[in-house]
């Protein structure tokens, strides 16, 4: 049992539950506790959880509710979870915490590619920014390039380049990550493909990736999935943190009490300069 005291707002997958224009997934229905982004401390533990009371914890959600479907179940004042489902962190992490299933949905994405010369990420939210700054940490290659179509987002690189579609005429890129969810923008990135290069959708998208076949034959392209980040991801950002090689700072710009959902909700899903929304649930009853 974890009494939360964070939890972090997603534009992706709550924007959708909250316009009511979530696809159909498995577990949707209503009501239900949206969120996968919580920090908290231990409150009680079972003797076989493998936790103990007093332990500083991420829960990327619960099935732990009566009378409410948990998609996927974070965003609450107390959480129950299997022991093995929440990770040990540094009471230090505080806030940032929240933002671990995002820099290991990152990491997913990149984790399963092909080796690349050159990368681009395309969007410069919170998910483009950490998966950007994953792909910074890879000795092997040369730091990433950001396609940002928005000026308000385009500040906030750490140790990579933001720039606007129009304006990047450095030819193409072996490995293209697409955080926009735009089902669209496969006719965009194919032609800034090298040959036998791969695509990666590692957003959520609400309608049918189309796109014309010439370009992607002509290329010999690959297009890949990345779903729901594994154990050995979230191990692997908390290793490259503890070497001091990849940082979570500066992600989290905007805060609202929990009794303020309501407005942090729409700031976080109007305000262009909100990149990580974060609500506090301490002293909520």
């Amino acid at each position: 049992m974890v009494d939360v005291a964070w939890t972090g707002v997603s534009t992706g997958t709550e924007r959708l539950l909250y316009s009511g224009t979530m696809p159909p997934f498995p577990g949707l229905g209503y009501p239900l506790v949206p969120g996968y982004e919580a920090m908290g401390q231990v409150r009680w533990a079972g003797p076989r959880s493998g936790r103990t009371e007093g332990e500083w914890v991420f829960v990327p959600g619960s099935r732990g509710f009566d009378g409410a479907r948990g998609l996927f179940g974070a965003a609450a004042r107390r959480l129950v979870a299997p022991g093995q489902r929440v990770v040990p962190v540094s009471e230090r992490m505080g806030e940032e915490a929240c933002l671990l299933a995002l820099a290991a949905t990152a990491a997913h994405a990149v984790r399963d590619g092909i080796a690349a010369e050159r990368t681009l990420v395309v969007g410069h939210g919170a998910l483009g920014r950490l998966t950007a700054r994953y792909l910074a940490t890879r000795e092997d290659a040369p730091p990433p390039v950001v396609w940002e179509t928005n000026p308000i987002r385009m500040s906030g690189a750490d140790g990579y380049e933001v720039v606007a579609p129009d304006d990047d005429t450095d030819g193409q890129y072996g490995t293209i990550y697409d955080v926009s969810g735009d089902p669209n923008i496969l006719d965009v990135l194919l032609p800034r493909l090298s040959h036998g290069g791969e695509v990666v959708m590692a957003g959520f998208y609400t309608k049918p990736v189309q796109f014309t076949f010439p370009p992607a034959f002509l290329r010999e392209a690959r297009i890949r999935v990345a779903a729901e980040w594994h154990p050995d991801d979230l191990r692997e950002v908390l290793s490259l943190m503890g070497e001091g090689r990849l940082s979570l700072e500066g992600l989290v710009t905007h805060r609202f009490q929990a009794a303020g959902a309501p407005e942090a909700y729409r700031t976080a899903f109007d305000d262009p300069t909100c990149v990580k929304m974060i609500l506090d649930w301490r002293g909520t009853a």
